[in-house]
């Protein structure tokens, strides 16, 4: 496939973008830092300039693509993670105009285009538990796609806006349009840096839900959306099967989750962040663990 990437060169991307290469697709990184990756085209474009993100969409990824003669080439998908990361980096009303706009514009292009399919980044954080003001507990666990998402910081509140622009898109188009909402992503070499922290002090996973992805899985995710047609407009949880700490999930559940409603039996490592949509419907099968690299 010919795929648009936005935001490539981040923390996720520069993990997700290797994979789809190896997996045989053609990447065009969209952001403002190129990645060095033999075989990934590079456009530095102002995503929320809606002019550059409709020529970004509609143009030539490289050189040889002139070569035939038969004019500019369509994106058979659009994966969009590009974004301010998270609140605290810039002035909130930055972070939402940023995040929110640049997702309209890709949206607005993929479909004014003609492009099938849009997978984009949405967040852990729409739940509201991630960045709240003080303590907030689930309304219940595991936490699943059914769960509330009334946020109360600038971030979150720009991904559940984004959702709600994504869903409007599809009505509008027919196209699918996937979001993805993250957990903590995970680079290979934080296992051995930050878990062992982890392990000591599990209170500082609280606010993820004890949760993660493995960058290398999400990579993964991302591929079985692109394999997977038909779905119109869906949301699901990314993360891996087992919880960030050393804690078995009753012990969690009496440390953290007193009075919080178990909605489903959970096994002794379980996330408290289901995949189970994600397995369900696209096929993602998360491969690695920090045991791999801890308990090695």
């Amino acid at each position: 496939m010919r795929i648009l990437f936005t935001g490539g060169s981040g923390k996720a991307g520069r993990h997700a973008i290797p994979y789809l290469v190896e997996q045989g697709h053609r990447v065009t990184n969209v952001d403002k830092v190129k990645l060095d990756i033999p075989g990934v085209d590079w456009l530095n474009v102002e995503l929320t300039d809606a002019g550059e993100v409709f020529n970004a969409c509609s143009a030539y990824a490289g050189f040889d693509e002139l070569e035939p003669g038969t004019g500019v080439p369509r994106y058979d998908a659009i994966v969009h993670f590009a974004a301010i990361p998270c609140i605290l980096i810039r002035p909130d009303n930055t972070t939402f105009q940023i995040n929110t706009m640049s997702t309209y514009n890709v949206l607005d292009a993929a479909v004014k285009l003609g492009i099938p399919k849009v997978i984009f980044a949405s967040s852990e954080t729409t739940y509201g538990v991630c960045f709240a003001d003080g303590e907030l507990k689930p309304d219940y666990v595991p936490v699943d796609e059914e769960h509330p998402t009334v946020p109360i910081d600038s971030y979150a509140m720009s991904k559940v806006v984004n959702e709600a622009c994504a869903r409007s898109f599809q009505a509008r188009s027919g196209i699918d349009i996937y979001g993805l909402r993250i957990n903590n992503v995970i680079e290979p070499h934080e296992y051995a840096q930050n878990f062992p922290e982890y392990m000591k002090n599990p209170d500082m996973r609280r606010r993820n839900f004890f949760a993660y992805i493995d960058a290398r899985d999400l990579g993964h995710m991302v591929e079985c959306c692109l394999q997977t047609d038909g779905l119109g407009y869906e949301v699901f949880n990314v993360s891996n099967d087992d919880m960030s700490v050393g804690l078995t999930s009753d012990e969690v559940i009496a440390r953290y989750y007193e009075g919080v409603p178990v909605k489903s039996e959970m096994g002794p490592n379980e996330t408290f962040y289901s995949n189970a949509k994600a397995k369900r419907m696209v096929g993602f099968q998360p491969k690695h663990s920090w045991r791999d690299v801890l308990e090695s």
